[in-house]
Parts: C-alpha cells; sequence; structure tokens
C-alpha cells in the first residue's frame, strides 16, 4: 500500500479549495480509452464553484466594488451561491441569492444553514422576464446599499479561475499528457478557462462539450443551429442562451444527453467507482462515455465531478421522485398501474399493531399524508393525517402516540380496480381521498393528485 504525504495544516476553509484529486475510472466499458475524473467534489464547499467564487470576491475585492461589511448578490443553481457562501462569510460578507425553484432542496437548506438570505423564483421563464432570475438578481442589487452583483455569467474572473487553476492541476496530475476534456456550461467559465488554458499548454487537447438535452449550446455546436430552448432536469449545466464569458468557439464537438442518461449514469457512477456525483456529472461521464466509445485510437480523456451527490439524496437518488419523473425504466400497463408512483413492494405501510408513533415517523420520513395498513400481506385499512390527528386529540399526552394504527385507521374503503379509466379517479380525489388501486384482491398501491398531475405533465 502506498503511503501518500498529507497536506499541510490549513489557516481555513479557503486554503483547502482546489489541489483537488483525479480518479482513473476503470469499471467501465471505455473502447480503447483511459478515462479520468477530476473529483471537484472534494473542495471544501463540494463543488468546482468554489474556485469561482474565490476568484471572484477577490476581483471584486481588488477593484473596490466590493466593500467590508457589503452584500454579495448572485444568482445560481445553487452551487456557486454555496461556493460564494463558502468564501464570503469567511470574508465578512453577506450573501443574498436568487435560485430557481428546481433546485434541489438540500441546496437550499445547506444556505440557509449558513445564514444565507435565499430567494426561490421560476424556473419555467427565460432571460428578460422579470422573474428570470438573473434578472431578479440584478434588480435586487441595483436597490441594496453596499451590494455587488457578482454575476458569474459575465464575470472575467471565473474563466480566469480555472485557466490558473483547475487547468494547471490537470496538467501535472496528467503528466501533460490529455487528449481530450469532457466539461459541461452553466456559466461558462469551465469551459472557456480550461480551453485557454489548453490552447497554449497543449494544443492536442480537444475540448468536448456535455450538454442536456433540451439546452440550445449542442446543436449550436453540432450544427450551428438556433433552436428554442426546452426544459431539462439535470441541475447547473446547460443554457437557453449563450453566456457572456462562454466561448464556445473553443469546442470540437458537443454531446445532447437525456436526462435519464445523466442520472442513470450517476448512479452507475456510485455503484461502480464508489463516486456520490451529482446529477451534472452523469451528463459529463455519459458524454465522456460516448465520445470514448467512438474513437480508434487509444486517448486519455479528463472529466469532472463536479458537486457532491449528497446535495440530490431527495432526487436523483430517490428512486421514487426518478419513477415519478418518468425517468426510471418501467414497465408500462397501460392502466391505472402507471400512475402509482409506489407500486405495492415498493410503498411505505404500517401494520395494524404498530404504534401512531411508528405511524407518524414513516410518513414524515417518507413525505407522504397516507399509509396503507397492511396484515399478512391483505390491505386492511388506510391511516392519514386527519385519522392521526383526530386519534391524537383523544387522549392525554402521554398516551397520544401509543395506541395501535387499527383504533385510529379507516377499514371502509373505496378502491379502485387497475383496469378501469383514468377518469375514475376524479370522484375519488372529489370526495378528498386517496386512490386505493387493486387487481382482484391484490393490493398495488395509492394514487394522489399529484401522482395524476405528474402522469399529465410527463404525457404532454
Amino acid at each position: 500500500m502506498t503511503t501518500l504525504p498529507l497536506p499541510p495544516l490549513a489557516a481555513s476553509a479557503l486554503d483547502l479549495i482546489g489541489r483537488t484529486p483525479m480518479v482513473e475510472l476503470t469499471g467501465f466499458e471505455a473502447g480503447p480509452c483511459r478515462l479520468f475524473v477530476k473529483l471537484e467534489n472534494a473542495n471544501p464547499g463540494g463543488s468546482i464553484k468554489d474556485r469561482i467564487a474565490r476568484s471572484m470576491i477577490e476581483a471584486a475585492e481588488k477593484d473596490g466594488r466590493l466593500k467590508p461589511g457589503g452584500t454579495i448578490v448572485e444568482a445560481t443553481a445553487g452551487n456557486t451561491g454555496l461556493g460564494l457562501a463558502q468564501v464570503g462569510l469567511l470574508k465578512g460578507y453577506k450573501l443574498l441569492l436568487v435560485v430557481p425553484d428546481k433546485m434541489a432542496r438540500e441546496k437550499i437548506q445547506h444556505l440557509r444553514a449558513m445564514g444565507v438570505d435565499v430567494r426561490i423564483t421560476r424556473s419555467d421563464v427565460g432571460k428578460g422576464h422579470p422573474e428570470y432570475y438573473q434578472d431578479m438578481a440584478a434588480a435586487i442589487a441595483a436597490k441594496l446599499n453596499n451590494a455587488v452583483y457578482i454575476n458569474q455569467f459575465e464575470n472575467p474572473a471565473n474563466p480566469l479561475a480555472h485557466e490558473t487553476t483547475t487547468g494547471p492541476e490537470i496538467f501535472e496530475q496528467m503528466d501533460g499528457d490529455i487528449d481530450a476534456v469532457v466539461v459541461g456550461v452553466g456559466s461558462g467559465g469551465t469551459l472557456t478557462g480550461l480551453g485557454r488554458f489548453f490552447k497554449k499548454a497543449s494544443p492536442k487537447t480537444r475540448m468536448v462539450l456535455a450538454d442536456p438535452v433540451g439546452s440550445i449550446l449542442a446543436p449550436l455546436v453540432n450544427e450551428g443551429k438556433k433552436v428554442e430552448a426546452g426544459s431539462w432536469i439535470v441541475e447547473g449545466i446547460g443554457e437557453d442562451f449563450v453566456p457572456d464569458i462562454c466561448d464556445l468557439g473553443l469546442v470540437e464537438k458537443a454531446y445532447a444527453i437525456t436526462d435519464q442518461e445523466s442520472i442513470a449514469t450517476a448512479r452507475e457512477l456510485l455503484m461502480k467507482a464508489g463516486i456520490l456525483a451529482g446529477s451534472s456529472s452523469g451528463t459529463l461521464l455519459a458524454a465522456a462515455l460516448k465520445y470514448c466509445r467512438e474513437q480508434t485510437e487509444p486517448k486519455r480523456v479528463v472529466t469532472l465531478v463536479c458537486d457532491t451527490g449528497s446535495r440530490y439524496l431527495s432526487k436523483m437518488y430517490n428512486d421514487s421522485w426518478v419513477a415519478e419523473q418518468g425517468l426510471a425504466e418501467r414497465q408500462l400497463h397501460g392502466d391505472l398501474r402507471d400512475l402509482i408512483a409506489r407500486s405495492e413492494g415498493e410503498a411505505v405501510t404500517v401494520g395494524p399493531e404498530d404504534t401512531l408513533l411508528t405511524a407518524y415517523n414513516r410518513m414524515r420520513q417518507a413525505d407522504v399524508s397516507q399509509l396503507p395498513v397492511m396484515d399478512d400481506g391483505r390491505l386492511i385499512g388506510l391511516i392519514d393525517e386527519s385519522d392521526l390527528l383526530e386519534a391524537v386529540e383523544r387522549r392525554t399526552a402521554e398516551g397520544r402516540f401509543k395506541q395501535p394504527v387499527s383504533t385510529a385507521m379507516t377499514a371502509k374503503l373505496t378502491t379502485l380496480q387497475a383496469s378501469q379509466p383514468l377518469d375514475a379517479l376524479l370522484p375519488v380525489f372529489e370526495m378528498d381521498q386517496v386512490a386505493i388501486v387493486m387487481d382482484g384482491k391484490e393490493f398495488l398501491g395509492l394514487i394522489t393528485r399529484i401522482d395524476l398531475i405528474n402522469y399529465l405533465r410527463r404525457k404532454a
């Protein structure tokens, strides 16, 4: 076993930004190529954005825009905000961040835990709309005293961070021998900074773009074609415009990767390499694997783990969420079973002899408002928040949650057969009930209003 030297004692978390590890992926089919990932999730803030946060804040300090006690305002998909908080708070600044409403709640919880003022806005509007996150951030900053809108999308200190730190690190770790680097574009800083560095230091190195399907960038690179932006679930990369600092002329080829491919590849990275990465890392890895498999000669290819997957545990690493988004491989039946988010084998259930405290804990943990009551594989009742509240209100504080579920559950159930049409759900919902779906006498699962909404959205 090789013993590596330990890093020196750090004066603060700021000293831990950069110098991230590089790992070769050997468990993936990469054609004739060797594939390496640089673990940017090892930065203290958990993402590659720590680098640009430090660079942009120091640049604003140097040119006098950011004064002591000032407020940093930014529009962010989460990670740039976390990086700005990581650096800015240690330097004594206040943070106000505007984030789109599709962001993982772990990111928002992390930011608020650091005392950041988080403003959530719409993710379904484009540049120029007052509720578009960048326009909203600029407007807020203009009204505040001693505030600076960092604006990663136009800030030259963003690509400079990668040109002066990330690029040289990759070059050093790969002994100067890199044939291709696969990156994504959120603000464009990584692409532009690395592209500029390798153009000088290693002219043979090609820049390859990984782009979510729905983003306008891959069609622009590959076909010179401007398309209307769609929507995508992957966070942090893909755009509906070309950011000012993004130099697409540095890109040799782009790969459009579906949300399903991105999530499946990120989960595969965890299973095969033990690396817990975010959704954008899945996009980058999927594109890197496609590039590698297309090659006819051995090449050394590098991509990035942009951030930690611990920020997506409620989303892409949550089987129920993946199913609700229509991103899981699942058998379709053409009946009500297709609307069930959690099937009988996956459903969170409770037994009749379990306590009300157990029922309450399972509701909270699974983020559901009702539980099927199962006895020896048979559905015998349902307990929801109303049943629970009514039961605990009737008892003294000491015995409230000790009662068995059987004393509070609803045993008289209205059920639907899986073969019934979609319209059969509406009368159930009008009675303010959840739909219990059966196949004969076998319980299949529950359908809630949000399950129907998710189904209709996927169909659209």
